[in-house]
C-alpha cells in the first residue's frame, strides 16, 4: 500500500502555493529549496505555525510549490495551503487551526491606482491660490 498524499492549495495576496503533505521526518522543500535557502527566520517561523498549533512538529514531509507575490506573501500563501492541508490529515486539527485563523483566506489585496493620483490616495499637494 502506498503512502497517502495530502493535497491543498493556499493562497495570500497574488501568491498561491501548493502543498504535498505526507507522513514522515519533518523535511520541507519549497520549489526544489530547503526552507532555510528560500526563506528568512520570520518566514520559517510563519511556515511552522500551523504545525506549532496542531502539535505535529516533525511529524509530516512537505513538498510546496509556490509563485507569485513577495516572499512575505509566499510564506502566508504556504501557511494557509499547510493549514487546510492538516485538516486533510486528520479533522481533529480543525479546531485549533480555525481558533488562530489559518483557515482562513486573507482577503487583503492592494488597492489599485487611480487616474489622476499619484499612488492609490497619494495626490499631488494642495494649493489655495
Amino acid at each position: 500500500m502506498s503512502e497517502e498524499i495530502y493535497y491543498s492549495t493556499g493562497r495570500r495576496k497574488t501568491s498561491a502555493a501548493r502543498i504535498f503533505l505526507k507522513k514522515g521526518s519533518g523535511q520541507m522543500t519549497v520549489n526544489g529549496k530547503k526552507t532555510d535557502e528560500y526563506f528568512r527566520a520570520t518566514d520559517r517561523m510563519i511556515i511552522q505555525q500551523p504545525f506549532v498549533a496542531t502539535s505535529t512538529k516533525g511529524q509530516f514531509d512537505v513538498m510546496i510549490t509556490v509563485r507569485g507575490g513577495g516572499i512575505s506573501g509566499q510564506a502566508g500563501a504556504i501557511r494557509h495551503g499547510i493549514s487546510r492541508a492538516l485538516v486533510l490529515a486528520e479533522e481533529t486539527h480543525q479546531p485549533s487551526l480555525k481558533k488562530e485563523g489559518y483557515l482562513t483566506r486573507d482577503p487583503r489585496m492592494v488597492e489599485r491606482k487611480k487616474y489622476g493620483k499619484k499612488k492609490s490616495r497619494k495626490s499631488s499637494q494642495f494649493s489655495k491660490r
